[in-house]
């Protein structure tokens, strides 16, 4: 089981408004990604299952986060079915994320109280999983379907918990854009984690990154969001 409870996971990624993804093989490089990333302020990574024995990574990164980093809020993505989510709660996730939504994978993480965060693109499919007791759910492909979707379904909806993934920039006219749409957080990936500086190990300069872009939510927020009943 993971370090936090559901509550605390759903309250970090609202608050924080930024929930950085990542996969790498090698478990040292893993994790000092995820030492920049915590301390840039995140506290959140979503290391996503999609390399080869993936999950053989994720329990070293978890072993370690238990014992040197135990603020880092650390989830599973890419999770397609309920036996790779069931693997995954018991190496330590904090958090499951799919780029579907899986009726069998959100029961089984309402019995262990893990938050499921599903990717959904349509009413019915955001509808349907918040039934099966999803609190935030992925817009992907968030390119695909921009910044109106989420203003759109918020005016039927204003209560959702909506979190843009795929194809995002930690650009600050973006970012603005889809705070001022009504997201929540943002789901970034190669472009906040970049493989070139990850490559040069440059640890530093990721840290970075992820501070400019924390800033750029924040600022965005503190101008645009507001708070959804």
């Amino acid at each position: 089981m993971g370090l936090f409870e559901k509550h605390e996971v759903i309250s970090s990624v609202i608050n924080i408004g930024l929930v950085p993804i990542f996969y790498h093989g090698d478990v040292e490089v893993a994790k000092n990604v995820a030492i920049a990333v915590a301390e840039a302020g995140s506290k959140l990574l979503e290391f996503t299952n999609r390399g080869p024995r993936a999950f053989l990574v994720f329990e070293e990164l978890v072993k370690w986060r238990d014992r040197e980093r135990p603020d880092l809020i650390l989830g599973a993505g890419t999770i397609l079915d309920p036996a790779t989510a069931a693997l995954y709660i018991n190496l330590g996730a904090d958090f499951i994320v799919g780029p579907n939504f899986n009726p069998e994978v959100a029961k089984l993480c309402n019995r262990r109280h893990v938050p499921y965060v599903p990717g959904c693109s349509t009413p019915t499919e955001i509808t349907i999983a918040e039934e099966y007791g999803a609190d935030i759910f992925k817009i992907f492909p968030a390119e695909v379907l921009t910044p109106k979707f989420i203003s759109n379904l918020l005016g039927p909806y204003p209560w959702l918990k909506l979190m843009p993934s795929g194809g995002l920039n930690p650009v600050k006219e973006e970012i603005e854009e889809w705070i001022r749409a009504g997201a929540v957080a943002l789901n970034m990936g190669s472009a906040l984690l970049r493989k070139d500086l990850i490559d040069a190990k440059d640890y530093d300069g990721l840290r970075k990154k992820v501070e400019e872009c924390l800033n750029y939510i924040k600022e965005a927020k503190s101008k645009y969001g507001k708070k959804k009943k």
